[in-house]
């Protein structure tokens, strides 16, 4: 059964930074792709960032020029920094792997972004 454990979360106020971590019970290299999303209380969940199995990356608008993913093949493990972080970021964020047809999701880590 493939697991995804995410992990950093926590309360930090504006202008500061965090570090999600997200440890696959699998290679990276059995996904196409994996990526961060998030949701926020009343909104649907929304992508955050993507990395390929090929290192490609793409990021939501919001968060661009703020956030980075990475991986550590090694570990099996991907990461989402985040900085300069905003109130409108506070969400709970999930890690997402995806195997076609096969969707996979972690439980989810919740960040709040105190003003």
């Amino acid at each position: 059964q493939v697991q995804l454990v995410e992990s950093g979360g926590g309360l930090v106020q504006a202008g500061g930074s965090l570090r999600l971590s997200c440890a696959a019970s699998i290679s990276f290299f059995s996904f196409n792709a994996m990526g961060w999303y998030r949701q926020a209380p009343g909104k649907q969940r929304e992508l955050v960032a993507v990395i390929t199995s090929s290192g490609s990356t793409n990021y939501a608008d919001p968060v661009k020029g703020r956030f980075t993913i990475s991986r550590d093949n090694a570990k099996n493990t991907v990461y989402l920094q985040m900085n300069s972080l905003r109130p409108e970021d506070t969400a709970v964020y999930y890690c997402n792997g995806k195997s076609p047809p096969l969707n996979y999701w972690g439980q989810g880590t919740q960040v709040t972004v105190s003003s």
